[in-house]
Formats: C-alpha cells, sequence, structure tokens
C-alpha cells in the first residue's frame, strides 16, 4: 500500500483527535463527571461580538467577520442558553474604535456582576503599534483595527485598541467567568494566494493615538491599578478568565470559503465543534480539539494548516476546570436549529455542519426533528440554502410543534450527481495567452470547474513553477523541485506544491492539462468519498473501527461514530487504547515503513453491516484494501460480532498482510460501513481485480487509476441512493433526480490518518 505523502492532501473525514479516539474517548467518558464540575446557571450570561469585513480608509476588506459573529450568536444561544437581549453585536460601520470601547464598557463592565458569564469575540483585521515599555523584545504591542482606523503609507497615529487597553478592560470586568475570542492576526500579510489574511500593515512605525494612551489612564483609574503594576500584571498573565487567539503570534489568521459562504477558519472550527459536542468538557480539552480542527478546514480547504496554531492563555482564579464558556450545554448535538417559523415553512441555521461537507446539503435534503431526549419527532426538508442559512419545510408526520430553538439532526444529504473539482488558474506566472488555453482545455473536462481567484475557493491552482517560487521552496527545504518552467498544480496558498503533478519544460499547457486529467479525477473521487461522504459525528450506525499491529493487535488508532457510541459511555465495557510510542504534530500515530498493521470492526448494532476499506496515495491513486475476495458476503460482519481484516488465511493459503511501505508522510485508511448491500460497489471491484489478473487472490486492489476512482465512486454514491430512497418513513419526502441521497442512519464514513516515517 502506497500513502499520503504531503500535508495538503490529508483531507480528514473528522478531526485528527476524534480519530485517534484516544483523547475523544476520555472525553467522552469524563463528561458526565465534568457536568457536575461546572458552576450551575449564572444569574446572567453577557456577550459582545464585533465583526468587521468592510473598512472606512483603503484597509483592505474581509469576507468572513459578519459570518463569524452569526456563527456566535446561533451557538450561544442556542447551546449555552444566552439570552438575545443579553447579546450585543457590532458590525462595520458600528465598530468604530469608540463604539466598541463604548460597548465593551456600557454593556459587559456596567453590567457583569460577580459570578456572571461574559464573553467578548473579536474578528476582523489585527496590527502591531510600537509599545513604549516594550513589554516584548520586538517594542510591539498587537492592536485590533476597528471601523475607523486607517493604514498610513509611510506609518504614525492609527486609531487601534492595543492589546494593553483590551487587558484593562477585562481587568475592570468584576467577573472572574471570562472568555475573549481574537479571529485576527499581525503577520501583516492581507493575501497568501487565494487566501484571506486578517492582518493589516503595523510595526514600530505605527504609533498609537494619544485617545489611546487617554482610554488607558482612564482604565486605571477606574481599576485602582497604578503605572507599574499594570506593566508587571500584563507582562505575568492575561489579566483574568481564557483568552484565545486564531494563530500564533507570528502566524496568520486565515478565512474560509465555500462556493457561498466565508467565515474565519478558526471561530468556524471552534463553533461546529461546540454544536457537535457530547456532554460537557473542559476549556483546555475543547482548546485541543479546536486547535486541531483548525488546522483541519486549513489543510482541507487551503492546504496550508501548519500556517495558523490557535493559542490560548488562561488566568482562571476560580474554576481551573470551566468550560469554556463557563456554561453547562443546553441541548443535545446538532446540525441545525430553527430560527423561525412561519406555518409549516421554517427558517435554518445550519451551523453544526462542516464547511467541507456543506455541499451535501442542497435542495430536499432531510433534517430530522429531535427532542430533549433525542428522540425523533418529525422530519424538515430543505428547499433552499445559501450559505448557512437554508429554508425548508414541515413534513406531514412531524408530531411536534417547531419553534425557535428547535434543534435538528442530520437524516439525509443530497449530494449533487454533477459535484465538481474547482481549479484557479495562478495569473501570475501564465500570460493570458496560456491562461485562455489551460482555461478552454481544463472546462473541457468533465465535472472540472475553473473559477476566478480571490473570489471564490478553488481547491488547486494550476500554474507554472517561475524562478522566484522555486527559490521561495528552496528555503522551505521542500525537496525534489520540479525544474522552473513546468506545468503542475499549487494548494490555494501558492506556496506549496503537488509534487508529483509536474511534468517537463518542454510540454505544452494543453499536453499538461491532459496529462493532469487522471490526478483531477482522482482528488475529485476523493473529496467526494472523505468530504461530501464523511459523517463520523452524525452517523447513526453504531461502529468502531481500529487500527492495529498485526499479530499483537496493539492499538495504534481508532475512529467511531460518536452520536451512536455515546450510549456505550460510562459503562465500563471498552478497553482503554495504548497510545502508541509517538504521534505526528496532528496527533496521529508515526508508522515505520515495514511495519505490518490489520484493521479491526466491530458492529455494535443488531443488525448485519457490509464494511469496505480504501486507502488513498498522495498521487491519486487508491487501493482497495477490503474486501479482497471480491464477494459480497466477504463485506458482512455480523451483528455484535467483531472482524480482523486481514482475516487468517485458508489452509494451503498464502497469508494476506497490509504493509507500512514508501512514501514517507501522512496516510489515511477510509472505512465505509453500510447496513444495505453495496452491489455496485462490489461489482466494481470485481472489474478492477480481474483487469488485474488477481480475481482469484485474497489481496488489496493496488495503484487504481483516476477513471477507475472515480467509477468506484460512483457505484457507492449508486448504492446509498437506491437504499435512501423511499425509506425514509416519510412518504412526502422526494429526492430530485439530479441528485444522490444519503442517510445518516444507513451510512458510516470514518477515517483512519497516521504518518509514514522511516
Amino acid at each position: 500500500m502506497t500513502y499520503i505523502k504531503r500535508r495538503q492532501f490529508l483531507q480528514f473525514a473528522s478531526s485528527a483527535l476524534a480519530t485517534v479516539g484516544i483523547s475523544q474517548l476520555d472525553i467522552m467518558r469524563q463528561s458526565e463527571q465534568y457536568a457536575k464540575v461546572v458552576a450551575q446557571n449564572t444569574s446572567r450570561k453577557l456577550a459582545l461580538l464585533v465583526g468587521i469585513d468592510e473598512y472606512k480608509n483603503n484597509i483592505t476588506p474581509l469576507e468572513g467577520c459578519k459570518n463569524d459573529v452569526l456563527l456566535q450568536r446561533e451557538l450561544l444561544t442556542h447551546r449555552f442558553g444566552f439570552n438575545d437581549k443579553d447579546i450585543l453585536t457590532l458590525t462595520n460601520a458600528q465598530a468604530t474604535r469608540q463604539g466598541i470601547l463604548q460597548a465593551f464598557e456600557q454593556h459587559l463592565i456596567d453590567q457583569a456582576k460577580p459570578g456572571d458569564v461574559v464573553v467578548f469575540h473579536y474578528s476582523g483585521h489585527g496590527s502591531r503599534v510600537q509599545d513604549k515599555d516594550r513589554d516584548t523584545p520586538d517594542g510591539l504591542n498587537g492592536t485590533l483595527v476597528p471601523f475607523d482606523s486607517s493604514l498610513p503609507p509611510n506609518g504614525g497615529v492609527v486609531q487601534d485598541i492595543m492589546g494593553h487597553t483590551l487587558f484593562l478592560l477585562m481587568h475592570a470586568l468584576k467577573t472572574e467567568n471570562v472568555t475573549v475570542v481574537l479571529d485576527s492576526c499581525y503577520s501583516g500579510a492581507t493575501k497568501r494566494g487565494n487566501l484571506i489574511v486578517r492582518s493589516r500593515d503595523g510595526g514600530s512605525n505605527f504609533l498609537p493615538s494619544p485617545a489611546e494612551y487617554e482610554q488607558q489612564r482612564k482604565l486605571l483609574a477606574k481599576t485602582g491599578l497604578s503605572p507599574q503594576e499594570f506593566i508587571n500584571q500584563r507582562k505575568k498573565n492575561v489579566a483574568k478568565g481564557i483568552v484565545i487567539t486564531a494563530a500564533k503570534r507570528d502566524q496568520e489568521a486565515l478565512e474560509t470559503r465555500t462556493s457561498d459562504f466565508s467565515a474565519g477558519a478558526f471561530t468556524y472550527a471552534l463553533t461546529q465543534h461546540l454544536w457537535q459536542q457530547i456532554g460537557d468538557e473542559s476549556f483546555s480539552k475543547t482548546f485541543v480539539n479546536v486547535r486541531e480542527s483548525t488546522q483541519e478546514i486549513i489543510w482541507n480547504q487551503e492546504g496550508a494548516g501548519e500556517r495558523q496554531i490557535p493559542e490560548i492563555e488562561q488566568n482562571l482564579r476560580q474554576n481551573s476546570n470551566t468550560s469554556i464558556y463557563h456554561s453547562t450545554l443546553k441541548a443535545l448535538p446538532a446540525e441545525a436549529v430553527v430560527t423561525d417559523v412561519n406555518g409549516d415553512e421554517v427558517n435554518l441555521w445550519l451551523g453544526g455542519i462542516p464547511s467541507q461537507s456543506l455541499e451535501g446539503f442542497n435542495e430536499k435534503a432531510v433534517f430530522t426533528v429531535v427532542d430533549a431526549n433525542g428522540q425523533g419527532r418529525g422530519q424538515v426538508q430543505i428547499s433552499s440554502r445559501q450559505g448557512l442559512t437554508a429554508k425548508g419545510r414541515l413534513l406531514g408526520t412531524t408530531r411536534t410543534q417547531l419553534q425557535k430553538g428547535t434543534l435538528l439532526q442530520e437524516r439525509i444529504r443530497t449530494i449533487p450527481k454533477d459535484l465538481t473539482l474547482k481549479i484557479g488558474l495562478d495569473d501570475t506566472s501564465l500570460d493570458s495567452n496560456t491562461i485562455k488555453q489551460a482555461k478552454q482545455t481544463l472546462q473541457a473536462i468533465r465535472r472540472i470547474e475553473v473559477l476566478p481567484l480571490e473570489k471564490s475557493q478553488v481547491h488547486y491552482i494550476f500554474g507554472r513553477m517561475t524562478k522566484t517560487k522555486y527559490q521561495e521552496l528552496q528555503q522551505k527545504r521542500m525537496p525534489n523541485l520540479p525544474p522552473v518552467g513546468s506545468f503542475g498544480l499549487f494548494s490555494p496558498t501558492l506556496d506549496e506544491i503537488i509534487s508529483t503533478s509536474f511534468g517537463d519544460t518542454k510540454e505544452t499547457v494543453i499536453n499538461a492539462v491532459e496529462r493532469l486529467q487522471p490526478k483531477l479525477k482522482s482528488f475529485l473521487a476523493a473529496k467526494i468519498v472523505k468530504d461530501i461522504l464523511g459523517n463520523t459525528n452524525t452517523s447513526k450506525i453504531n461502529i468502531t473501527a481500529s487500527m492495529v499491529v498485526a499479530g499483537n493487535q496493539k492499538l495504534l488508532a481508532e475512529t467511531f461514530t460518536t452520536r451512536s457510541i455515546q450510549q456505550n459511555i460510562g459503562v465500563g465495557n471498552r478497553p482503554q487504547p495504548t497510545k502508541p510510542i509517538k504521534f505526528s504534530d496532528l496527533g496521529v500515530p508515526k508508522l515505520p515503513v515495514g511495519m505490518k498493521i490489520a484493521f479491526q470492526i466491530q458492529n455494535n448494532e443488531s443488525a448485519p453491516l457490509h464494511v469496505s476499506i480504501l486507502g488513498i496515495d498522495s498521487t491519486g491513486r487508491m487501493d482497495v484494501i477490503f474486501p479482497y475476495d471480491r464477494s459480497e458476503g466477504a463485506t458482512i460482519i455480523q451483528p455484535r460480532q467483531k472482524l480482523l481484516i486481514p482475516q487468517p488465511p485458508e489452509p494451503g493459503e498464502n497469508p494476506t498482510t497490509f504493509d507500512i511501505s514508501e512514501p514517507l508522510g501522512f496516510g489515511e485508511a477510509v472505512i465505509i460501513a453500510s447496513n444495505a448491500p453495496l452491489r455496485d460497489f462490489i461489482d466494481v471491484i470485481k472489474t478492477l481485480a480481474n483487469t488485474r489478473g488477481i480475481g482469484n487472490q485474497r489481496s488489496p486492489i493496488p495503484n487504481i487509476t483516476g477513471d477507475e476512482f472515480l467509477d468506484l465512486t460512483n457505484s457507492l454514491l449508486d448504492d446509498l441512493d437506491r437504499s435512501t430512497r423511499g425509506t425514509t418513513g416519510n412518504e412526502n419526502t422526494q429526492l430530485p433526480p439530479d441528485t444522490l441521497g444519503s442517510d445518516a442512519t444507513k451510512l458510516a464514513v470514518m477515517s483512519i490518518p497516521f504518518e509514514v516515517v522511516a
């Protein structure tokens, strides 16, 4: 088997922590005990949410900051029990320097009492200004950039809000239950390839305004701190509570795009995790999960996860085991919530859906209405969707009265038959004639969509290796660089390459696109299987998949459907995982070349399950790991039974082995489980085996091409669609002919990532 060797290919169906299982299972087991530790309902919960996309004075606009405010508002209201009247939002022109400071003082400082909860969220540009006290070696202090700040071409005074001022604002609060979330950065860059960076230029030639120092003087008088105490305390720690930043001091806070929605990658990861969280957990455990999910979003959509690693600081004087918002969860995990009702028509907020899966929630997608105990009380079907807002209709058999705040869980995804892979063209390395030829050739490939950069999400960028790019990649010590002048694929950041995608320098642009056609089809197939179908958090099938060392069956990694496995938490009947010796930065196990592995699949259902396992490598090729004897019966795992893969050989047969092999880097196994037969899928597998002359051998099917991978994916979608239509439990549910249905009660698609090392 060959595996992923470049990080930009790592598109997990769920977060790395959830897939490893070691940390996630501990979190879930502790949730019941933890709920007893968190303080009970406090007297009041106050929030100030700031999001600035449009700036007054020629500062580069952003796209997702207002959406961040919506993400937080809906989450705080419907999962943490904040009252609408206690959440104040400031967006764009409302978020002037004076407007933010006044709102913080009047809404938070003046109203919060001891024991209350305070949340302050800021999404917008960050920057840095000269710090006269030089708290840090570079002599700079981070700032928030309000709507009415500026960008002097040669430096000068700016109307920013300093981090020092934020410290004093927090210090003035009368409660210790404070959380500050800052989705901004200080890198100075505003664009990175097709990415938007939340940073305005800054540095030692940018100066705080006199009004800023006057504000600090007033706050010092209000708090009773002397100037020296102020300096000493801010050097030591944050003022109080929890402060979470979207990136490290020298990193970039990025925005993530879908086809019709933008948001801060960090804010999206944070709120989506909290919508899916089962039971209460401490702020530290939430942060670990969200940090990994943020990197996952950036890798999935932009191929640049290592450039944004969130950070957290805390100064908790009372409850050091508090939750991230100092509150217990008020509702079950959910993908959607009702925001308005008009007869049988409803408006929905889809805040619990992963960004990479949004394309699977289109017209006619179905959600289940759930009560406080998680029991289904009817269905809602989407009639239209724009970003994370949707309109739907109540289906006839619903047995409950819908109202604002009613929670919905996924039932059926509707996947377009013409789902596309989105490619951008690099106008910095291609001239206008080459761009025209590349666009025409790419658009001739079925299900490939060419989109303009900086306006749409793209999965890859087609371009040419220039001398400048070559030198930049050399400085990163990237091995096996393609020659200057060759055509190939870049990540959306334009500073990472898909190394196996480049040809020689004599190749024409038309020949280059034709050469890449199989690879592009493989990337599309992988996206469908892992991103569009991946449903670890929402599947209702109760299944656990483990990767183990062949022979001694030592546990290496584990994944499970979190919503279904919840019923087994706390009963003490699950073995504790054995931690691998080493983990990668993403929390996945490092497996040496030559290591022999196996898989254990546990069917916790009362009915049989049909299971397959796929492996995908960095060139876009796929291996069928299981079933390896090509029969439909071989995929079945009986109720309450565990299957070891590969199975022991029959008498006289050679044993089947799964050996970890080069290339080095990240690898992934995708586990597919269905309670309905996958007949078309198995038929394609049989054909693939026969064309390779291994139809009668018990072995994986290697080196599946792009066309074959896409055929296999399409056959899987056809099987899932056939089992979905007409079996939703509601005769009024109709799926359009141009979509393929996938039922969360019938399918689980999970991923086990790992890293291959020498």
